[in-house]
């Protein structure tokens, strides 16, 4: 990285909006060599340069010495995104000289940010910029992911760092090989490995690298949040923003990551605003950067386990790790878990070939190689489309006779124009075939094909298995407002009101998106469900 940092990066400010950052900040004097924080932090402040200068350095590991990624002098600011997600410092600021900094703490930072609009646009330029810029650097460094590229333990661990937009580097073994991570004593059981600042932790999970960079939850005190939204796709961010946004403390939680099922969809056609379609990468990453600048505390992975009134006013969420989350009103936008064909092998190589998404990352598995895609809605159309336009020749199958049945049909116009597409109609995959990864899919109408990946978008069961004292449909969906069955309506009355719109069979708890009984299952209609439950939240803590 070029340490002469770009006008994003490091905006110009005039002496009134220098004074009002300043204002924020706590001033200390600092001699040349002194550091003002260090990679490993778990807490450190956005550090404002009054006088003399600063560089940020990546910490020498244990292959490679350091780098000095920037300087900074007067009138600027030290810092990156990670200020605003919780992330732990991976980069450490040091004084070039003696000097006068003021630090500005987290929580006065977020101040800031909710109540200096001018300032709040230029800092999140600035730390967006910055770490798009790390990202392609030797910054990257600090947090590698090494594995066999087929392992889907490994794509795990990629699908993660980049759905939090993590600075990490990747690095995919071929089978057999492990070079010179073998000197270090680690084993192909030991895959994949995860180096955090240039430590080794084997058999690495999201969870363990979550843990270790301050991204899991953790309790303030004896905090109670205004609002704890679970789950991170559209319904779940839109909640979130709008909740913290009208000053609501406010919790978000994905059992993976943010972006839900949407992250996963190459490009989203009919989304209001995009003409010309919108990768829902791109449209989640927007809205989780969105989240941060009004103050959503965004923690992933991390599950819900339980969900329990514990008082007339309390709630409390209990994760997978057995710690709990006490809130005044919850939003469940959990959506529901991918659907799975009933075939031998299927789950050894969904390790290995089977996706549930077709995006950026999918692609680099199976680029420009044979791939069979299953589904007759609009999901398949569209990663069908995606992968035939980057060079795959794709079988989709559809178990349908008529391909229009559930799908748009400006999709099905473009699959039958396009030449790398072949539509199966009224056919079924049967088996799967391959040594350590899928080789081979057999369709029943048309025998066994090439495929180094296969594309399964046949549906999904709501995520509700987790919460049996909530009244839902016999499909598992949760019902709310006035679609409450009857005998669960009576513990309404001692409360002097009915349920809310999008409030569930227990007091101020609400449910939206995907999960919800009666939802379109559409992103656009995700997202205004899961603003609209805002508005009823307000009025439960009003009551």
């Amino acid at each position: 990285m070029d340490t002469a940092l770009d006008p994003i990066q490091r905006p110009e400010l005039t002496d009134a909006q220098w004074e009002r950052l300043r204002g924020f900040g706590v001033p200390e004097g600092v001699a040349a060599g002194d550091y003002l924080f260090r990679s490993g932090d778990r807490d450190y402040d956005l550090i404002l340069v009054d006088e003399g200068e600063v560089e940020v350095v990546r910490d020498s590991l244990f292959w490679i010495d350091e780098a000095v990624l920037a300087r900074s002098g007067p009138r600027t600011f030290v810092g990156e995104l990670g200020l605003l997600n919780g992330q732990g410092a991976f980069l450490s600021a040091r004084a070039t000289t003696a000097g006068r900094i003021l630090r500005v703490p987290r929580p006065e930072l977020r101040r800031l940010m909710a109540e200096d609009d001018e300032l709040c646009d230029i800092i999140l330029h600035a730390l967006w910029a910055r770490r798009e810029s790390l990202r392609r650097g030797p910054a990257a460094l600090t947090l590698k992911f090494v594995g066999q590229g087929s392992s889907g333990d490994f794509l795990a661990l990629q699908r993660f760092a980049e759905r939090l937009d993590l600075v990490h580097k990747t690095v995919a073994l071929a089978p057999g090989e492990l070079g010179a991570h073998e000197k270090l004593g680690l084993t192909e059981d030991d895959l994949p490995i995860a180096y955090i600042q240039g430590e080794a932790i084997p058999r690495a999970t999201p969870g363990m690298v979550a843990e270790r960079l301050g991204l899991s939850y953790q309790a303030d005190g004896d905090e109670v949040v205004d609002l704890v939204v679970i789950g991170g796709g559209p319904a779940g961010l839109a909640a979130a923003i709008y909740g913290a946004s009208e000053g609501l403390s406010t919790v978000l939680l994905d059992a993976v990551a943010p972006g839900g099922q949407a992250a996963s969809t190459s490009r989203i056609e009919n989304f209001l605003g995009f003409p010309f379609g919108v990768s829902g990468g791109d449209l989640i990453g927007q809205a989780s950067l969105q989240a941060l600048k009004f103050g959503v505390r965004v923690y992933a992975p991390c599950e819900a386990v339980k969900l329990d009134p514990v008082a007339e006013r309390r709630l409390d969420v209990t994760l997978a790790d057995g710690r709990v989350i006490r809130a005044r009103t919850a939003i469940v936008t959990s959506g529901a878990a991918y659907r799975r064909l009933d075939l031998e092998r299927w789950s050894e190589f969904e390790r290995a070939g089977i996706y549930y998404a077709a995006t950026q990352l999918e692609l680099r598995q199976v680029m420009e190689s044979p791939v069979v895609v299953v589904g007759g809605a609009n999901s398949a159309g569209q990663a069908s489309l995606y992968l035939a336009s980057n060079g795959c020749p794709v079988h989709l199958v559809v178990r349908g006779e008529d391909l229009g049945g559930r799908m748009s049909s400006y999709l099905v116009d473009r699959l039958m124009e396009e030449p790398r597409v072949q539509v199966h109609t009224g056919a079924n995959v049967v088996g799967l075939d391959g040594g350590s990864a899928l080789e081979r899919v057999r369709i029943d109408r048309l025998g066994d094909v090439d495929a180094r990946g296969l594309f399964c978008f046949i549906g999904a069961d709501p995520a509700t298995s987790w919460l049996p004292s909530l009244d839902r449909d016999a499909d598992g969906f949760l019902r709310t407002g006035t679609d409450i069955a009857a005998q669960s309506l009576a513990q309404w009355q001692r409360l002097g009101r009915e349920p809310l719109p999008f409030e569930t069979s227990v007091p101020r708890v609400f449910a939206a998106g995907d999960v919800r009984r009666g939802s379109m299952k559409r992103v656009a209609a995700a997202v205004g469900e899961g603003s609209s439950a805002v508005a009823s939240v307000h009025r439960a803590l009003a009551n």
